[in-house]
């Protein structure tokens, strides 16, 4: 031991006290003499603190104590690895408190004293000048000066808090740093890129550099403009139109690849479904890898759609990108968008939606006369209503659909706020029942009006009769009853009545769920023929019969021609164009180009 004054060293036993009791007794009792061989390792001074503090099993060691081994330890040459096998501690355990050895011994003893808490003295370890150290804390008189947060912000100044920083993380402290830019590294927090870039310059111009990069490949791809900014402004972007887009083909190749991204995703349900199932008790070390891997495969199939939008080259050529840098680092590719002084040339007046800006081409469409009129046409479409109607509810799935098609233009309406113009479901929860039965007089006696009446009186005896009782006994219904209701109740907001004959987002409905209208609808004279002129009637026969049947009404008076036609025509499955279901660009509309 040091300060020992004999010719041969003295011997202090810092563990092992039992032992040498038990040697004493043995003295006593004359089984050993007093030059009895003792074995005796000497280690050094750094080993021997250490094995002090492993032996202290009364109390716990106090941190400081631990960094003072731990840095003689390392003083002696002894590695990370070994201080934390010796110690059975994590490598960044003995990096931390390695760290805070690099304390200054004044603040450390305060530490040990408990005139300062781990927190305070972490925060001071982000300083490896000792003078800094001591001076940050000896300025910080009051209290709340002394809060580790604000210890770090007199510490670190200006410098950038890169756990925090969408910049540190789109560039990388890795690529900064090899740029020339120092981090003061935070071995205290278990953030991801823990650490203070002290040259936001160089990071910020970094992370222009990448964002050039990028543009350039996205410029390849016809866009007229592309704009950077290192972090999104919204009230910016909302101030630009957006492009319809619509879905590609898919290649072979991507189908190929689809198949099988499908078929894991589907594999990796099936295994967390059955894990779900089994009667095994809760594992989340079992659990949250099948969670983690089903979650993921599911995102990936939902993305994968994303590659295959497109824009028309003419629109193209004055649309253009915003690239920008998210919150979590990565780069954010808006695509599509128009500046406010080209909407007018990508999206003229249509005077059918009120002045609201329509999906119409730029080109105008020469002025037609109405096939049908007015009146006519609301009696049409009424019946068209009713049809779609009866078959949407019962198909709760396809209901859905088009309850989520109708909302979330309206939730995501920075995306679709131009592309977006109307919808066959009226979410503001309007029943179009009146609006059927006023708009045409035959509706009662139709097949799909009969089919939604017996539908309604079924659900109105299951019903609660008090309002109030209406959500408790909703929450109580089987998922397939729930289901059921749902789509009746989105059927019944339908209305596709319309003036014109024009397309009308119901067609969509009509066509996914292929619904005959021949069925719900036939060509009568009350229906249809008596609505009409003579010539049209003429017109009718010829397409749904002949010639040749036409020809035998040219000498009947209006009245007679429209028996006649009734009788050749009525079961021929005839339907007005405006019944028919069309596509959005069928012959005879304005081409429209819908985001999908």
């Amino acid at each position: 031991m040091k300060g020992s004054r004999a010719k041969k060293a003295k011997l202090g036993v810092c563990a092992g006290q039992r032992r040498l009791a038990a040697l004493d007794l043995l003295f006593e009792r004359g089984k050993i003499t007093t030059d009895h061989p003792v074995p005796v390792k000497v280690v050094s001074e750094a080993e021997a603190v250490a094995a002090s503090l492993l032996e202290n099993q009364h109390e716990p060691m106090h941190p400081a104590d631990q960094c003072e081994a731990f840095r003689m330890l390392a003083g002696e040459g002894k590695s990370i690895e070994y201080i934390a096998a010796l110690f059975r501690i994590s490598l960044l355990m003995v990096r931390r408190r390695l760290k805070l050895a690099n304390v200054s011994p004044n603040l450390l003893n305060l530490f040990r004293n408990d005139e300062m808490n781990i927190d305070q003295v972490t925060a001071l370890a982000l300083a490896d000048d000792h003078d800094l150290q001591q001076r940050v804390w000896s300025e910080a008189t009051e209290a709340w000066q002394r809060e580790p947060r604000e210890l770090r912000a007199a510490i670190t100044g200006t410098e950038i808090d890169a756990s925090r920083s969408h910049l540190a993380r789109f560039v990388g402290l890795d690529a900064y740093e090899a740029a020339g830019g120092h981090v003061r590294r935070d071995l205290f927090s278990d953030a991801e890129n823990a650490g203070y870039i002290a040259d936001p310059d160089l990071l910020h111009k970094l992370a222009t550099e990448r964002l050039v990069a990028a543009s350039q490949e996205v410029a390849k791809e016809g866009w007229a403009w592309v704009e950077t900014r290192t972090k999104r402004d919204y009230g910016e972007v909302m101030a630009y139109g957006r492009l319809p887009s619509f879905s590609r083909e898919l290649t072979t190749d991507e189908q190929t690849e689809l198949d099988a991204l499908i078929a894991k995703r589907d594999e990796a349900d099936a295994k967390l479904n059955t894990y779900n199932d089994s009667e095994a008790d809760e594992d989340d070390a079992q659990r949250e890898p099948l969670e983690e891997q089903a979650y993921a495969l599911n995102d990936q199939v939902d993305t994968f759609g994303e590659r295959l939008e497109t824009w028309a080259d003419d629109d193209m050529k004055m649309g253009g990108v915003f690239i920008t840098i998210d919150q979590d680092g990565e780069l954010n590719i808006e695509r599509g968008l128009v500046k406010r002084d080209d909407v007018a040339r990508v999206y003229p007046k249509d005077d059918a939606s009120d002045g609201e800006a329509g999906m119409a081409t730029a080109d105008p469409q020469p002025k037609e006369k109405p096939l049908h009129g007015e009146k006519l046409c609301r009696r049409l479409t009424a019946h068209r209503t009713a049809a779609v109607q009866a078959e949407l509810s019962r198909r709760p799935v396809v209901a859905l659909a088009a309850f989520m098609n109708r909302l979330i233009p309206t939730v995501f309406d920075e995306r679709y706020r131009f592309a977006y113009a109307e919808s066959a479901v009226k979410i503001d929860a309007h029943t179009s029942r009146d609006a059927l039965v006023r708009e045409a007089d035959d509706m009662e006696s139709s097949v799909a009006f009969t089919q939604i009446e017996a539908d309604r009186a079924k659900w109105a005896k299951l019903l609660p009769k008090d309002v109030d009782d209406l959500l408790p006994w909703l929450l109580k219904q089987e998922s397939d009853v729930m289901a059921r209701l749902f789509a009746f109740c989105v059927a019944a907001t339908l209305d596709s009545v319309s003036s014109t004959d024009r397309i009308h987002p119901i067609n969509t409905l009509a066509d996914v769920m292929q619904i005959n209208m021949a069925y719900y609808w036939k060509p009568t004279q009350q229906s249809y023929l008596n609505h009409v002129s003579k010539a049209r009637i003429i017109d009718v026969v010829t397409e749904a019969v002949s010639v040749e049947s036409a020809a035998e009404l040219q000498g009947m008076k209006k009245g007679d021609a429209a028996a006649g036609a009734e009788l050749r025509i009525a079961e021929s499955g005839w339907l007005p164009e405006v019944l028919r279901k069309r596509k959005a660009n069928d012959k005879g509309e304005t081409k429209r180009k819908q985001t999908r």
